[in-house]
């Protein structure tokens, strides 16, 4: 069985993902090609997923160590 490669966040159904739809200026809103202004997280029956769209999570730094932490 293969691993996904989509955080489970990400694999709901947004208009942010969307293919229909485009940030709007603000940022705040998606204007859609189908239904029109909508909110970033909402969705509807056209909802086709576009893999461009998605943001990757962010890689977790490697924290800070002293110099004592690498001495035996």
């Amino acid at each position: 069985m293969r691993k996904s490669v989509l955080n489970k966040k990400e694999t709901a159904p947004a208009c942010r993902i969307c293919s229909h739809g485009i940030l709007s200026a603000d940022g705040e809103s998606v204007l859609c090609v189908k239904t029109g202004i909508r909110q970033l997280d909402s969705s509807c029956r056209s909802f086709k997923y576009d893999p461009l769209k998605r943001v990757p999570m962010r890689k977790r730094g490697m924290g800070e160590f002293t110099k004592e932490d690498f001495e035996l």
